[in-house]
């Protein structure tokens, strides 16, 4: 059997002795009592962003080619007769002008596709309309979200911790004891899903063409309220 060498022995009596020492000098305080808590707080808001995605396509109308500048046009100035903001109308990404051969034929045939920022249901039935009247009909809510969605969590947020305290407060009253500090504060994620209108647009259109209806009346689209939550953990100290 061999024997260590003499400076290794050395060095872990050395480590060992010094550890004892911290904790002579540094002894361990036991933790406080405490209590673990989790407060919610929830809203329901009316979306005031409504994302309208836009997809204009060259198209052949009888021996006419109707060209994306053309429809582009008529659509811009469609807008602006129903007081829509054209700033709200952007090109939904870099490669939003595409070109598509057609091989056998030899036709080149291009498309753009845009995304338009609305604020209710009323703009949207009416750009429906207009959109109808000009005969682009690929077109669909994608998103929708509300305009002061920050500041909503952040005072959400609030209610949450305060939600925590009060959670707290009252269990601990029942055992007559009091909440001390907070610990630790820490938010839950909670994972809300962006809300999707996948072609909403194209059913609308499709529904009233089965119909038979030869001019579409759009009713105003009714949508349902964003549900915003927050979830705050929080650890106090037991008094």
């Amino acid at each position: 059997m061999k024997t260590l060498p003499f400076f290794v022995v050395w060095s872990v009596l050395v480590i060992l002795f010094s550890g004892n020492t911290l904790k002579a000098q540094f002894p361990m305080q036991p933790e406080p009592p405490y209590i673990e808590v989790n407060g919610m707080a929830e809203k329901e808001v009316v979306p005031d962003r409504i994302y309208l995605g836009i997809l204009i396509r060259e198209r052949i109308t009888g021996k006419d080619k109707v060209t994306v500048a053309q429809q582009e046009e008529k659509l811009k100035s469609g807008l602006k007769r129903k007081g829509i903001a054209l700033e709200n109308l952007y090109l939904s990404d870099a490669n939003a002008n595409y070109y598509h051969h057609k091989w056998r034929n030899r036709e080149v045939i291009s498309q753009t596709q845009y995304e338009l920022r609305l604020g209710n249901a009323t703009e949207v039935s009416e750009v429906f309309a207009l959109l109808d009247e000009i005969e682009i009909t690929d077109a669909y809510i994608s998103k929708v979200d509300h305009s002061r969605m920050e500041e909503l969590k952040k005072d959400l947020r609030i209610e949450a911790i305060k939600s925590a305290k009060a959670k707290s407060d009252y269990l601990l009253n029942a055992i007559s004891q009091q909440t001390g500090k907070a610990l630790i504060v820490r938010e839950n994620e909670v994972y809300q899903p962006p809300m999707y209108f996948n072609k909403m647009a194209n059913a609308q259109m499709d529904m009233l063409e089965v119909a038979g209806a030869a001019t579409p009346a759009y009713e105003p689209v009714d949508f349902r309220k964003i549900k915003i939550q927050t979830s705050i953990y929080v650890k106090f100290e037991v008094k």
